[in-house]
């Protein structure tokens, strides 16, 4: 079984062929995901995780290289959050041990599902888990939008109505974080972090459990959430591409053009997030967690395929496959124009306040 698995493994690594074409669309890939995770906090992986996919990476090579990737993509970014103050190094550091194990436990499951069931076993459970989590997040995201928009608020002092009541449960040991102004159990922050960790090693990415569970359960402020998951993608994407690494699993190829791309969008993201609202990066989250939900949805038959669970006409399974690139391209491209729209919407309003200070002072 060892010896099979190495085998598979040197196929993985060997399967796509990075002609420039190719090339230039996994540096696209890392751009796009490098603005929304500079942006987010998170966000980089439900772009370029299925887009490899759509490209012909298989699932757990994916999600491997783009762990890999974003160990670098996570320093340059926590180092930029943190000068603006939106790091939180202790709850960080309290998060990093069940993070880790989370970690572990979801690279042990994906090598024994690809070693089952090969590529498409792999790509059908990745895209799976994508539906299944940001179908809910994201309605859950737009819930809480819609929520302020109309009044009825479920803010509290910073954090929601259901944070507020967790912070109320007195379980040892109880910790307060500076940073975020908050005091929470132990028990809470460890949930959230083997969650964070078990998805990382999953699906290439674990912020978009991870900042939306740390606002809406801990109760930080959505700015700290978003440094301080890039803080813990460090630990996260230098364990899970080590151990994938070490069965042959990440694509230096890959990593690097990824790089190529993201750590120019990171910047413009993480800039970003000085000039909206927390509002406003809801409303992205949502958009690029939903449209990436649906994505994955389109694609699930194609493996179905694959793997002879379904039967499906090549007709059909060409529209699908279509579908699924379009959504997950869409969502991407849509999310990076918000955030470049919110950019010059900025400037024009910082231009035409100076603007109406110098006249009002002559």
């Amino acid at each position: 079984m060892a010896g099979e698995a190495v085998n598979l493994a040197g196929q993985v690594m060997t399967f796509i062929n990075l002609d420039p074409k190719t090339a230039l669309c996994v540096a696209g890939l890392g751009f796009m995901g490098g603005v929304l995770s500079g942006f987010l906090g998170s966000g980089g992986a439900f772009v370029m995780t299925p887009g490899m996919m759509a490209l012909g990476v298989p699932g757990i090579a994916a999600v491997s290289t783009n762990l890999a990737h974003k160990f670098g993509k996570a320093i340059v970014g926590a180092r930029k959050h943190a000068k603006m103050g939106n790091v939180d190094a202790k709850l960080g550091i309290f998060m990093v041990i069940f993070l880790l194990l989370g970690v572990n436990m979801a690279v042990y499951l994906q090598k024994a599902i690809f070693d089952s069931m090969g590529k498409a076993g792999s790509n059908l459970y990745i895209s799976i888990v994508f539906v299944v989590l940001l179908s809910g997040l994201s309605a859950f995201i737009l819930r809480d939008i819609f929520r302020n928009k109309s009044g009825q608020s479920a803010k509290v002092s910073g954090g929601t109505v259901l944070a507020d009541k967790i912070a109320k449960i007195n379980l040892p040991p109880m910790i307060y974080f500076k940073v975020a102004n908050r005091r929470v159990s132990l028990w809470f922050v460890a949930l959230v972090a083997m969650a964070t960790g078990w998805l990382a090693g999953t699906v290439g990415v674990g912020g978009f459990i991870g900042v939306p569970a740390m606002i809406y359960l801990l109760g930080i402020p959505t700015m700290v959430a978003a440094g301080t998951e890039l803080f813990l993608a460090i630990f996260s994407g230098a364990s899970g591409a080590f151990q994938y690494a070490l069965n042959g699993f990440v694509d230096i190829r890959l990593v690097l053009l990824l790089y190529l791309g993201s750590l120019l969008g990171l910047h413009l993201g993480a800039n970003a997030t000085k000039m909206v609202s927390e509002m406003q990066v809801k409303f992205v989250m949502a958009i690029v967690i939903g449209l990436s939900a649906v994505s994955r949805a389109f694609a699930i038959p194609k493996y179905m395929v694959d793997l002879k669970m379904l039967n499906l006409s090549d007709g059909l399974a060409g529209v699908l496959d279509l579908l699924a690139t379009v959504t997950l391209y869409g969502g991407a491209m849509l999310g990076v124009v918000l955030i470049i729209n919110y950019i010059m919407r900025y400037v024009r309003e910082r231009k035409q306040s100076a603007s109406y200070a110098q006249s009002s002072g002559q």
